[in-house]
């Protein structure tokens, strides 16, 4: 084929923009010689050096990098389809239609459940692609790749799987009708359906940053000798609005940066968002690949259809190209809602040119032009030749239309996304659209069609799969369990305080230091950390056991000569994943399904700033939950109090509250190094050995204070959540208090004072999780309530706080957090918190500010003793008075 290459260069209104036509003849005239005699290689080193003396002289400091708006593979490079494209246009057919009519029976019947057609009518072939060329499942003899789906498709691929005999009619029939047993989650879910989806994608933006780390931890696990990844791909489709989310781009530069060639992309960019157009004023398109180049991937666009190659080669003055990038997607939309004739006139007839080029064609020719996203073959190029890039990830921006075959019922339209019932006319055009065999009365009635088992469908579609592993999605339940070396062998020192000053926070780094050391369970201990390692004193980690990095260490480090030099390795253990909480919990998440996903448990240990846990990343946390992850997460420098100087941003209160609404969270908030220990051992038991589908929170505190020894027989208790550490010396205790994590060295000196000072007896309670204590007691709750006949069991918490001595309780968090234990024991209960915005100064004066000191403890014991009748108030007075108390003072919450 032979392109001019010495046409002038013209603006979108046709006007030469050349002050010297003659030179920039010459130039191209050169440019085409070289090609010719030197080839395309040659080109582009020649282009490249030009354009790096460009940037050198500055010239090209606002041109956008960015290519014109076609596909970036050209015709010629075209390789040959491996498929059946007739069988793979009828089988796609078949699956929208049982797509379609999956949701709008399910509307039909109850109209408040929902469901979108229109986001999987634009991704079917992007999906087929997959499924029958690349999509290589998990198998007895290889792990498979890993795909992230656009949660909005789940009808498709739910349809493919009825198709493939992996679901039942009942099954799509009782889609979004999950309490039945029998019925589909909305969007990916693994805890809903955990033989089926192996990636929660529901929430935007979780999907993209997901895949990268992902990628990221497969290369980890082959350069550390744990699995061998080189084989596997880890792809992902999502959506152009999507890639508004920030997490959708947070990774993009890491991906890059570690040349995840395991990792692609492929962006549906349908140009629609829920309301509108995603840029409706420009073109989101171009913006991608902006943002995808500038971050180190390959690009690969795939816009316009083989219809549209013919046109492209009469366009030998890029009219065309000009036109494309004088058209904002606003107008793309309402082109792709019209007839060919609408665009005929109102996009090829506003240039005599663009119209030259198609005055051969009828406004069914037009008409017929389709979007790239929906053509088998240059999808299967794209793909091809991403699979095919090395040394970098790969992006595949394929332009379809939203609602594609719905025609006026939802194609292109603004309100394709909530289309989900449609008259019998639009049935009737779907089915005509796409030539599916039913009769009039199967539309009406939104019948699924299956092939016979022995159809010539079916056998290419199961035919395709056996080629490539086997079916998918699938996910694995289990992996071998992973022996958990002897409490004693590796927490002996927490077990045995013995008065020693400490933290919490060095505790837990020390159980897991000493637990790398073992054989087994060694290799399989993946520390994480968001560049505060040597905050949470970690330091020697970096020599023990190395920072991950796959090209090694190219320097040498500034500290070279030090014990705990800085040393990165590519086979290091420790992931240093810099100051993004986002990324460092994609890894954990990565880690922590390992099991599933690889087939391989590991355990995963995720310390950080516990403001930055759960309030900053509650969604990728709960996605996590949602996956069945296995693993700590460890939230250091916890409380808002035991944090001085950093003040309101820093400073936990909310952390216990949000983790006790995620079911299968078990979150503790230890005092002493033993109940760290007890709880890290409990944990590893539970989920490496018996492998439950459960994560564990722990919050710890860089707060040194005197560690006790462990007392005989509470680790049972430790682990439900409460148990005694005082008990009244002087008869029966008149009150109760209950201290956890930060705030129990508070509350045991509280007891003291009501002893010497008012000759008050007390009993101390640790209280390592009100959530535990929570979580037992409603379902005991439940269980007496629907079982009235049945002997009435207690919980825990009731048994020990039983009876009618007063309780106080107090923690570094807010009074939510206590209160959520309130409803289960009869006692009179007052809960202190730390109600507020935190502040900057010594963890004395925060604990007054915020009252939950020793003297308030005291203070809220006698107030206890007083309602109930037990002494005067005229003590309590006194005892404000005495404390220094400032009564007068509004509340530490409304400051």
């Amino acid at each position: 084929m032979t392109i001019r290459i010495d046409a002038p260069i013209k603006s979108a209104s046709g006007q030469s923009l050349d002050q010297d036509e003659n030179e920039t003849a010459d130039w191209l005239a050169s440019l085409g010689s070289l090609h010719r005699s030197a080839g395309a290689e040659r080109v582009r080193f020649i282009l490249s050096a030009l354009d790096q003396r460009a940037k050198e002289l500055r010239v090209l400091s606002d041109v956008p990098p960015y290519s014109p708006y076609r596909n970036s593979i050209p015709l010629e490079s075209q390789p040959p389809y491996p498929g059946d494209i007739q069988m793979e246009t009828r089988i796609t057919a078949i699956i929208r239609w049982n797509a379609l009519a999956m949701v709008v029976r399910a509307n039909r019947a109850y109209g408040e459940l929902g469901g979108h057609v229109a986001s999987y009518a634009s991704a079917a072939e992007i999906f087929e692609v997959g499924f029958n060329h690349f999509f290589r499942a998990s198998s007895p003899e290889a792990e498979g790749d890993i795909v992230y789906f656009q949660p909005h498709s789940s009808p498709g691929v739910y349809a493919r799987a009825y198709l493939e005999g992996r679901l039942s009619e009942e099954n799509l029939r009782y889609y979004r009708q999950e309490l039945t047993g029998v019925g589909l989650s909305s969007y990916p879910h693994p805890w809903l359906m955990p033989d089926f989806w192996q990636m929660p994608t529901g929430s935007m933006g979780i999907g993209p940053i997901s895949a990268i780390y992902q990628a990221r931890f497969m290369k980890y696990l082959d350069n550390r000798g744990l699995a061998r990844t080189q084989d596997r791909h880890v792809w992902g489709v999502f959506g152009d609005g999507e890639m508004d989310e920030p997490e959708s781009i947070a990774g993009l530069s890491l991906a890059a940066r570690e040349n995840l060639d395991n990792l692609t992309f492929i962006v549906n960019c349908n140009l629609q968002r829920l309301d509108g157009p995603v840029r409706g004023n420009g073109q989101v398109i171009q913006e991608l690949e902006m943002i995808f180049r500038g971050a180190g991937w390959n690009v690969i666009k795939v816009l316009w259809g083989s219809e549209w190659d013919q046109i492209f080669s009469r366009d030998t003055e890029h009219a065309l190209l000009r036109k494309f990038a004088a058209t904002v997607d606003g107008k793309y939309q309402t082109l792709g809602a019209k007839d060919g004739a609408y665009n005929l006139a109102n996009f090829f007839g506003e240039d005599p040119e663009v119209r030259a080029l198609v005055s051969h064609m009828s406004d069914t020719d037009i008409d017929a032009l389709k979007r790239g996203g929906h053509d088998l073959r240059k999808l299967f190029a794209a793909f091809a030749a991403a699979k095919a890039t090395k040394g970098r990830p790969t992006v595949i921006l394929a332009k379809t239309k939203k609602g594609y075959g719905m025609g006026g019922a939802g194609e292109s339209r603004m309100t394709s996304h909530q289309a989900k019932k449609l008259d019998i006319d639009a049935l009737y055009a779907f089915r005509d659209r796409f030539s599916l065999p039913l009769t009039n009365e199967q539309v009406e009635r939104l019948e699924f069609f299956r092939p016979a088992n022995d159809s010539a469908e079916l056998q290419y579609l199961r035919s395709k799969r056996e080629a490539l592993g086997g079916y998918m999605p699938t996910r694995r339940r289990t992996a071998a369990a992973v022996a958990v070396p002897a409490l004693q062998s590796y927490a002996e020192f927490a077990l045995k305080g013995e008065g020693k000053e400490t933290s919490t926070t060095m505790a837990v780094v020390r159980l897991f230091s000493n637990l790398l050391k073992d054989k087994v369970l060694g290799p399989r201990i993946v520390p994480i950390v968001a560049d505060e390692a040597r905050t949470f004193g970690m330091a020697n980690l970096f020599r023990q056991v190395g920072i991950y990095s796959p090209v090694g260490q190219l320097y040498e480090p500034e500290d070279a000569g030090s014990m705990l030099y800085y040393k990165e390795a590519a086979d290091g253990q420790l992931l240093e994943e810099g100051i993004t909480e986002a990324g460092a919990i994609s890894s954990w998440t990565a880690a922590a399904t390992s099991y599933s996903v690889h087939n391989f448990a590991l355990l995963p240990f995720y310390i950080y700033y516990s403001m930055f846990g759960f309030q900053r990343i509650g969604d990728l946390i709960w996605a996590a939950a949602d996956q069945r992850a296995r693993g700590f997460l460890i939230g250091a420098t916890a409380g808002r109090t035991t944090l001085g100087g950093e003040g309101l941003q820093h400073q936990d209160g909310s952390s216990h509250v949000i983790a006790a609404t995620i079911p299968n969270c078990r979150a503790y908030d230890p005092a002493f190094s033993y109940e760290v220990a007890v709880i890290v051992d409990h944990g590893m038991h539970a989920m490496l050995e018996e492998g439950r589908d459960e994560f564990y929170y722990l919050t710890v505190m860089n707060e040194n204070y005197a560690q006790p020894t462990m007392p005989v027989d509470v680790r049972d208790d430790i682990i439900k959540g409460l148990y005694r550490v005082v008990s009244s010396e002087n008869g029966p205790a008149k009150v109760r208090l209950v201290g956890s994590g930060a705030i129990l060295p508070e509350a045991l000196e509280a007891a003291k004072m009501l002893e010497r000072d008012w000759q008050i007896s007390c009993e101390v309670w640790s209280a390592t999780s009100f959530a535990e204590l929570a979580r037992e007691a409603r379902e005991i709750e439940r269980k007496n309530r629907l079982n009235p006949l049945s002997k009435q069991k207690e919980s825990h918490v009731s048994k020990c706080l039983s009876g009618s001595v007063p309780v106080v309780a107090a923690s570094d968090y807010v009074r939510a957090y206590p209160q959520l234990i309130a409803s289960y024991f009869e006692a009179p209960y007052t809960v202190l918190g730390t109600d507020g915005f935190g502040r900057s100064d010594k963890r004395s004066a925060l604990r007054s500010f915020f009252e939950v000191d020793r003297a308030q403890i005291a203070i809220a014991a006698l107030t206890s003793l007083a309602r109930s009748g037990a002494i005067d108030r005229s003590r309590v007075a006194e005892a404000i008075a005495r404390y220094d108390v400032p009564a007068d003072a509004n509340s530490p919450w409304s400051r």
